[in-house]
């Protein structure tokens, strides 16, 4: 997950926000009682140098102090961030406000037009002109964060011995199928989100006013707005994209829910939705723990990662040194020290953390880390190669002014390492040592796509619809009294898949989630489960790969690596569609290679189900 960038994020808000100072801002000439002048060309141009250079003057300050509220979780750390994610929020109003003196100029440079354009873009959490209302949704930004980050569930509240944290809790759900176990542990750590729902409310009413005073009809209008393309457009363009990959997933989800029905007879829902907590996961975006249930060839033997790990004693370093290596086979730079000194690799034993995944750059100059609390899983194997991808991207736009240090757009940054995860074949786990020597026979190749679907495949209608949900509440079409309804209809109408008991608006089901207390949008990582299968499928075209898609690695080829490191060069320097067509060949997102990757399981899966019930949609 992408959390910090060229431009200060609030940890609490996990929202890209601009630092530039405005004690010299240059529009001084509209102050009260002054002359207004015509602005030009070359104040323009002085504008955008200065934010530029304001965002490093404070980048690494305002970066420790989000670093610091994530890693060690106190009211005083919290404190701290609330005030800086105060500043940050005033310093970007104050310079969004300073370059509506350009607005309309039509003999900018390119450079100019597109650094005002990068501002304005970093108002995800857009801020109210109120300064009450602006320190109190700072203040809200960072309770909601640590809500979620010192969130347990506790079976007895009188006996700590009973308290159970996140980690804990989807240990028990990727390894149990007994289904009450199961049960307790989804509704305990759903039990988190309840205490949320009124600052949550009341911060999405400061988002609004924020969306408002800014000049958009609503946050989620602001958000959609950042994509070189009208707001509507970019939702409709997702719409296109969801009917694209849908049929696959359809078939996926038939498959799993009449598989499931053995497992658990007379216990599965008859409209054919699967129940959340019996998927091994969470959140029921990632499948794989169903593997065993759903693999289908089970005598087929299939690569045991997590067991090669922890029988090779791989250390968290070791495994993060393990994914750096790809990189740097591609041609990329090594890690800098500073890397592995100051990152968190492990759950700290002395206090609480935030132990989701991200990736940082604390200072747009070196100073990259990942924060995670790793262990000796093949999930965590792979989280880590896409960390880095995040990781990589950042050194490589370093030598960019502050404003263009982003991904081409926020997809393109969680794609990135995504993409690197899809050259994890049984090839390359082989040849790294992880894996005996695979067969690469029809069944072996059916097995490793339905392995790899679930986690990609499965994870496509959650990817869409967190933030379809936050658009309504945005827009007004959910209301407050509807959050917990609306959010379990849009979880059966792109998913199937339904609460396990059920739910009132006393729950707050969305708080289980990462991103909807720290306020992170989420469309970016549907889009980047689109785009990876894209890039690497011109990245295999770069290397003269001619096999099936899903054969290739381009582990150690230069060729490849040197292209993905030019598009990466780029950051936010231009609109996305000219970055996507330098590597791809097409200025618009496409799923076709997702198809074309899993065309063996899709047809295998089309022959399971002929004949049987789909009733879902």
């Amino acid at each position: 997950m992408r959390v910090a960038s060229a431009l200060c994020a609030v940890i609490s808000s996990s929202v890209l926000l601009g630092c530039a100072a405005t004690s010299q801002r240059p529009d001084a000439a509209n102050e009260p009682g002054m002359k207004t002048t015509k602005a030009s060309p070359a104040e323009a141009d002085a504008f955008v140098a200065t934010v530029n250079q304001e965002i490093r003057d404070h980048i690494a300050e305002d970066s420790a102090a989000q670093w610091v509220a994530a890693t060690y979780i106190t009211a005083d750390t919290g404190l701290l961030e609330s005030k800086y994610s105060e500043r940050a929020l005033i310093r970007l109003k104050n310079n969004i406000e300073a370059s509506r003196r350009f607005d309309g100029m039509n003999d900018l440079s390119a450079a100019t037009a597109r650094g005002i354009e990068m501002l304005k873009r970093q108002s995800a959490m857009p801020t109210p002109k109120d300064p009450a209302h602006l320190a109190e949704m700072a203040s809200l930004a960072s309770k909601l964060g640590a809500a979620y980050g010192a969130g347990k569930y506790c079976k007895n509240p009188a006996d700590p011995a009973t308290c159970r944290n996140l980690d804990q809790l989807s240990k028990t759900l990727a390894s149990s199928t007994d289904w009450d176990e199961d049960l307790e542990a989804w509704v305990g750590w759903h039990s988190v989100g309840s205490g949320m729902r009124a600052d949550y409310q009341r911060f999405t009413e400061l988002l609004n006013e924020g969306a408002r005073d800014t000049g958009y009809a609503d946050a989620g209008q602001a958000w959609r707005s950042g994509y070189d393309m009208s707001a509507a457009d970019f939702r409709s363009e997702i719409d296109r994209l969801w009917s694209q990959v849908k049929p696959l997933y359809s078939q996926l989800q038939c498959y799993a829910h009449n598989r499931l029905a053995t497992r658990y007879p007379g216990k599965m829902p008859a409209d054919g939705t699967i129940p959340a907590h019996i998927t091994g996961n969470m959140w029921a975006q990632d499948w794989s723990a169903l593997y065993p249930l759903l693999q289908p060839y089970p005598k087929v033997k299939s690569t045991d990662v997590t067991a090669a790990l922890e029988a090779q004693k791989y250390t968290p370093e070791k495994m993060v040194r393990s994914a750096e290596d790809f990189y740097r086979s591609l041609g990329m730079p090594a890690l800098p020290d500073s890397f592995y000194e100051r990152s968190q690799l492990v759950r700290p034993r002395d206090r609480d953390v935030v132990c989701h995944a991200s990736a940082w750059d604390l200072n747009m100059q070196g100073d990259v880390r990942i924060k995670m609390c790793i262990t000796p899983t093949e999930e965590d194997f792979r989280t880590i190669y896409h960390e880095l991808g995040h990781i990589y991207y950042d050194l490589a736009y370093n030598p960019l002014p502050p404003l263009f240090q982003a991904g081409a757009h926020d997809g393109f940054h969680e794609a990135i390492g995504d993409t690197v995860q899809l050259n994890l074949t049984p090839a390359y786990l082989h040849r790294i040592g992880l894996s005996p020597a695979t067969r690469n026979d029809d069944k072996a190749v059916l097995n490793a796509q339905m392995q790899l679907a679930l986690q990609k495949i499965v994870f496509l209608p959650f990817g869409k619809l967190i933030d379809e949900w936050r658009w309504g509440v945005f827009d007004g079409s959910i209301k407050p009294e509807q959050f917990n309804a609306a959010w379990w209809q849009l979880r059966e109408k792109y998913q199937g898949v339904s609460a396990p008991i059920a739910r009132s608006e006393q729950d707050f089901d969305p708080g289980s989630k990462f991103h909807v207390p720290s306020n992170y949008p989420y469309i970016r990582y549907f889009m980047a489960h689109i785009l990876q299968f894209q890039f690497q499928r011109s990245l295999c075209e770069a290397a003269g790969f001619t096999g099936p898609l899903h054969e290739c690695s381009v582990y150690g080829n230069k060729q490849a690596g040197e292209k993905f490191w030019a598009m990466l060069s780029k950051g936010a320097s231009q609109p996305w569609p000219e970055t996507l067509k330098e590597l791809t060949g097409k200025e618009e997102m496409d799923a076709s290679a997702i198809l074309d990757y899993f065309a063996p399981l899709y047809t295998w899966l089309q022959q399971q189900n002929e004949g049987k019930q789909c009733n879902w949609q």
